[in-house]
């Protein structure tokens, strides 16, 4: 590690401010009148970097872990309730899941936007990205529900048989509502992670996973009295679920220790449009982003259903267990964001690099874990979602178990983009990235599943190929871009 109290040379200075100099769009930093040295304070070590990523990242985990339980709660519950109707929900959780990552560019542009704000302890520029954030959130989800409501004919088109197609647009008839709360709760969660109010995220998701167990036991199996909903049982506890979540976080973010100061909810009728169209302008980029990764798992599950219910109700299991090892690296690259994006709005490029570097650390480690359990116990895991009574059940697990052995490969690829997208966002940097992340899914990744999987007739196997290739040219695309871009310009 440097000598954190060197003198700062003019040559130093000059590293420090062409960190951003070659930034389209940005404004060449100052440094303060009289800094002349390093400090501790200043720069931190790589272990109290792994510290502080630890402490603001766990409980972003733990919440995104707890979020995608939820998924996995109605995947056990509908397993046990009947195979059409596992294959059914688990196509209509794509098809939610898919429009929601598309909205949730608006949310996730708040959270680097106000860590920055954080970094120079402006809160109203805080408040002010947060409501227009909030605006822009509910603006897409009103505009999204009639792809809900009339989904059925959009799933036949897409060649799904008609029992299913019609399965799937009585699930997204009632889930379909649940898109307004849930983009609203993910407006407020990027402002409070920004704010590093963590474990108030990680307890109402916490809470919302509760709710959800509790609802799909009564509903979809009609226990306590309660008429047997089945997949539509599953469906009204989803929108209950992600109501509870909204409404925890807005009377937190509204009444919370130290939060009433931003007074987040006044006046939010009043529009503020350079607000609003900061949000615009890096959100969109960031919801096509995750569209196109989150359009390479749903072309694959719509890929999976031209090949028959049991590879698409294997595929539903073993994609819920690699996304929920997923989260770890999720919760760590928002955790990333946050970090860099303090970095950023203080002009620190070492502390950047430091905070990424870290966070990199922390995602190696997880992936590691996450092949130890893959390899070690998919038997298990695949296991618990199925009823063995199922004539299909053995089927189903053998080739659930088998596909888990190729998630091994691609958690490591799909571990490397999502933080480096991290990394990138909280820097401002969107749109280059998007476009990276269009052609490494689009053009690579969702033909390279349809040749593998269809072509070369490796069947649901090579449609996971098919992933890993989408998501390594991602990871290795970012990643270079993200250390462009955090490269100090060589002094001559």
């Amino acid at each position: 590690m440097p000598d954190l109290t060197v003198p700062r040379t003019s040559v130093q200075q000059n590293v420090c401010i062409t960190f951003w100099a070659e930034r389209p769009g940005q404004t060449r930093p100052v440094l303060p009148p009289g800094a002349g040295f390093y400090s501790a304070s200043d720069m931190q070590t790589l272990s109290s970097h792994l510290k502080a990523t630890l402490s603001l990242g766990l409980p972003l985990v733990g919440s995104q872990v707890a979020q995608i339980l939820i998924g996995v709660t109605d995947t056990l519950m509908l397993g046990r309730y009947s195979v059409p109707a596992l294959a059914a929900g688990t196509l209509g959780a794509t098809v939610f899941f898919t429009i929601f990552v598309l909205g949730s560019g608006f949310a996730n542009a708040v959270m680097p936007m106000s860590a920055q704000a954080v970094a120079r302890s402006d809160e109203t520029q805080a408040r002010r990205v947060a409501r227009m954030g909030l605006w822009l959130s509910l603006a897409f989800s009103l505009a999204v529900l009639p792809l809900f409501i009339w989904s059925g004919p959009i799933m036949q088109a897409l060649g799904q048989a008609p029992g299913l197609a019609q399965d799937v647009q009585a699930y997204l008839h009632i889930a379909g509502f649940g898109i307004v709360p849930y983009l609203l709760m993910a407006t407020l969660r990027s402002h409070l992670s920004a704010l590093e109010r963590t474990r108030i995220v990680l307890w109402a998701t916490l809470v919302a996973v509760a709710v959800n167990i509790a609802l799909n036991w009564v509903l979809i199996f009609g226990n306590l009295g309660f008429p047997e909903l089945g997949l539509r049982g599953a469906a009204i506890a989803s929108v209950a679920v992600q109501v509870t979540a909204f409404v925890v976080l807005a009377i937190y973010a509204a009444q919370g220790p130290g939060m009433a100061r931003f007074e987040l909810f006044r006046n939010i009728h009043r529009p503020d449009w350079p607000a609003f169209f900061q949000i615009f302008r890096l959100g969109w980029p960031i919801g096509l982003t995750g569209l196109a990764e989150s359009g390479l798992f749903a072309a694959s599950a719509l890929m999976m259903g031209w090949m028959g219910t049991v590879p698409l109700a294997a595929h539903g299991i073993a994609i819920q267990i690699a996304a929920l090892t997923f989260m770890v690296h999720m919760g760590l690259a928002s955790a990333a964001t946050v970090r860099v994006g303090h970095a950023f709005g203080r002009n620190d490029a070492e502390g950047l690099r430091r905070a990424a570097f870290a966070a990199s650390l922390l995602s190696g480690a997880a992936v590691l874990g996450a092949c130890v359990l893959y390899f070690g116990a998919g038997t298990v895991l695949i296991g618990a979602f199925i009823d063995h009574a199922d004539p299909d059940a053995p089927a189903i697990l053998a080739l659930g178990v088998s596909l888990l052995t190729v998630a091994a490969l691609f958690q490591l690829v799909d571990a490397g983009q999502v933080m480096a997208l991290g990394f990138l966002r909280g820097m401002n940097d969107t749109r280059l990235p998007m476009i990276y992340a269009l052609l490494s899914y689009w053009v690579l990744g969702i033909p390279a599943s349809y040749l593998l999987g269809f072509t070369a007739g490796l069947g649901p196997h090579g449609l996971w190929l098919g992933l890993t290739v989408g998501l390594a040219a991602a990871a290795g695309t970012l990643g270079a871009r993200f250390l462009r871009q955090s490269a100090p310009v060589a002094l001559t």
